[in-house]
């Protein structure tokens, strides 16, 4: 089948399936005249690749998955501790946004939002931050 047909099969643009090609998460066959020629394995593997993106799965990760999927004496453990790491990486990500939600919803009430050029969003965004709250350089 051509990128077109493997594309509706795989509910994933051309675009990504290319991309998906270039960094050798998938390898169709090319025919005579220089097309990607895809089978359902392909098709399958891309579906899996949208999932697992879909599921915030970074691309190393992919294709770590990817390469357990395709081995039949895996260990579930190896595929577990990919996922839970996953999930660390979200849970740290949502007490971060959790954070950011706080600071900019008291910020944004304590904004008059008037007419006045007093505005205590500008004022925190303009603060340096204090020595202890700065990276190390």
């Amino acid at each position: 089948m051509n990128i077109g047909d493997v594309a509706i099969l795989s509910g994933l643009p051309a675009k990504t399936i290319r991309y998906y090609e270039d960094i050798g998460l998938v390898k169709p066959l090319r025919s005579s005249n220089g097309y990607r020629t895809f089978c359902e394995r392909d098709a399958h593997r891309l579906a899996f690749l949208g999932r697992a993106r879909a599921l915030g799965f970074s691309i190393e990760d992919c294709r770590s998955l990817l390469a357990l999927y395709g081995d039949e004496k895996r260990a579930s453990a190896e595929v577990k501790e990919i996922a839970e790491q996953h999930l660390q990486r979200i849970d740290k990500k949502i007490a971060e946004l959790t954070e950011m939600r706080v600071t900019l919803s008291f910020l944004v009430d304590a904004c008059t939002g008037d007419h006045r050029p007093d505005c205590p969003i500008l004022a925190d965004l303009a603060m340096k931050q204090s020595d202890e709250e700065q990276p190390n350089q």
